[in-house]
């Protein structure tokens, strides 16, 4: 097994994150099942459904008795809204399709792309994790329009006969895990997993590309998101040799609506074409975000839809003059709220930074953080670096006022080389991205990466990995000690012993991902944490370029919801 690096590097063994959730209790209403019995996945689906009906038709009941009787003073009593158990559903991720180059001077915001450049390469690798009975669920890797790329487990057919689910022996658990290794695609993709005993599938993907020639030279990671109604991008730029096209895809059965807010460094800009965007079922819409918004060093977007969830990512290049700056995936980030914490920031020599970004054209060429301020009231942030050994103060004291309604870009230059963890903290919510960049010769090709603020670690994180170039689990504990646990998962569908990272407070630390374990190369990580706050990111380098990629740890999966019960009409 590898060591970590960084700071409380105590690494020690401890068991593997085990798969033995169980269905949340059941309501009264579903206390009719026969006991011993566990169904399949959808045969639960079913029976959540059946039980928010019996709940609902009780709650009815109730409603009707009451309007039947006498309603004099003191005779009313309040009711609370009965809670229905909501099933988990599919766990969904949709994968960007590789980066695509602008062709000619479209018109407008719909653009017309020429294909990539004779080296590039885009590859998508997958984990879902199998229960402790040693049962994969229905899970696949498939085109958007459907079309199955690789199966990893048959869904479970509805129409079965019930049956006990199977129990490993005692005290020897089944773990495993379906794995999809640098699977080729030239498309979006989808990778969809069932639910069991009510609970979401651990799954995830992530999807990476990239190109040793070309404008798009460089590398480009995104994990692959679960749609929502709802999201938030920082980091686009719109000046002049700057590309940001803006991607939206539908992966449902459902038409979406999408409206966008641009924040710019200026305001919020009102920009016609921006409202009533329709994207169909099985479809990806590409928006141009020069044509709504041109000339913007700083922009920040949000995506509102109506109707089907969306994903929505954007594709970020940089051109100066003949030279490659980069090319990147911005994804979303959390929504806005009063802190935000960014691991993964990787930092070059501070003088070397100095010099590169005082030459015209390169002052987006070091590294930054950007802050928008969706409401009404300016924002005072706080701003904090924890590298490995501690807290860095950054130049200026870290303090920043961030305008109402705008983008405002702090520099996070000035510290010595390392990996940190980036915390920024206000009294007004704010939602916020970090700018990384490799490269420090004027003359040569860059590349940058994004890495958005993102949610605290909990238990069970789903991290697949390419298989190529240098990749790092970077981990930052910006409040107090934190313990986190991280477990190889294997080319061969085998889950590792877990090995442990004991974390002091304010401090970053690395571990570098071995090629494989035991002769079969490492696909992702289980990841689990404990103690105080934890935040997680995936750093991926190219040997002997200048690539450079971040990917946020995508929070763990969801089990059973209760929601309450509207009674009335």
């Amino acid at each position: 097994m590898h060591k970590e690096s960084g700071d409380g590097e105590n690494a020690g063994h401890e068991a593997a994150e085990q798969d033995g959730s169980k269905p949340a209790s059941r309501r009264a209403a579903d206390s009719a099942a026969p006991a011993g019995r566990q169904r399949r996945p959808r045969g639960g689906t079913v029976a959540g459904v059946l039980s928010a009906l019996v709940l609902v038709a009780a709650g009815g009941g109730l409603v009707s008795a009451a309007s039947l009787s006498p309603q004099g003073p003191g005779s009313s009593r309040q009711l609370d809204a009965p809670l229905a158990a909501v099933p988990a559903g599919s766990s969904v991720g949709v994968c960007p399709g590789p980066a695509r180059l602008l062709e000619g001077t479209p018109v407008g915001t719909d653009p017309q792309f020429s294909p990539e450049s004779g080296t590039a390469n885009t590859v998508v690798n997958a984990v879902v994790l199998g229960s402790t009975a040693g049962e994969l669920p229905g899970s696949r890797l498939a085109s958007l329009k459907g079309k199955t790329l690789v199966e990893l487990a048959k869904a479970a057919d509805p129409s079965a006969p019930d049956t006990p689910a199977a129990k490993p022996a005692a005290g020897s658990p089944v773990l495993l895990a379906g794995v999809v290794p640098q699977r080729p695609v030239d498309a979006v993709s989808v990778l969809s997993a069932d639910a069991q005993a009510n609970r979401q599938a651990s799954a995830g993907a992530l999807m990476s590309y990239t190109a040793g020639d070309g404008d798009l030279r460089g590398s480009a990671a995104a994990a692959c998101q679960q749609p929502a109604n709802d999201l938030w991008l920082v980091g686009a730029n719109t000046a002049l040799g700057r590309t940001a096209v803006l991607n939206l895809t539908n992966a449902s059965t459902t038409p979406a609506t999408v409206s966008l807010d641009l924040y710019g460094a200026k305001g919020l800009i009102q920009a016609p074409g921006s409202r009533g965007l329709l994207v169909a079922p099985g479809t990806t819409r590409s928006v141009i975000l020069a044509g709504l918004a041109p000339g913007q060093q700083r922009l920040g977007v949000r995506v509102r839809s109506a109707g089907g969830p969306v994903a929505a990512v954007i594709q970020q290049s940089v051109l100066r003059g003949l030279t490659p700056g980069g090319v990147d995936f911005i994804v979303p980030g959390t929504a806005p709220a009063v802190r935000q914490v960014i691991a993964g920031v990787d930092i070059q020599d501070p003088a070397a930074l100095a010099t590169l970004t005082a030459k015209p054209g390169f002052a987006d060429a070091g590294p930054s953080l950007q802050i928008a301020v969706p409401g009404s009231a300016d924002a005072v942030v706080a701003i904090k670096l924890y590298g490995r050994d501690g807290q860095k103060a950054l130049p200026g004291g870290g303090v920043v006022k961030a305008t109402a309604g705008s983008v405002t870009e702090v520099s996070l230059a000035g510290v010595p080389a390392g990996y940190y963890t980036v915390e920024a903290s206000s009294d007004v919510s704010f939602t916020a991205a970090a700018r990384v960049t490799k490269g420090l010769a004027s003359e040569d090709a860059a590349d940058l990466a994004w890495s958005p603020a993102s949610a605290r670690l909990g238990s069970q994180h789903v991290v697949p990995l390419p298989t190529t170039g240098d990749r790092y689990l970077v981990f930052g504990a910006p409040d107090g000690r934190a313990t986190i646990s991280y477990t190889p998962i294997t080319a061969d569908g085998k889950i590792r012993s877990a090995a442990a990272a004991d974390m002091a407070g304010g401090t970053t630390a690395s571990i570098k991902v071995p090629a494989d374990v035991d002769g079969s190369p490492v696909v992702g990580y289980l990841l689990s944490a404990a103690g105080e706050a934890a935040y997680g990111a995936v750093l991926l380098q190219q040997d002997g370029t200048q690539d450079i990629s971040t990917v946020a740890v995508a929070p763990g999966a969801a089990g059973q919801e209760q929601v309450p019960v509207t009674l009335g009409y």
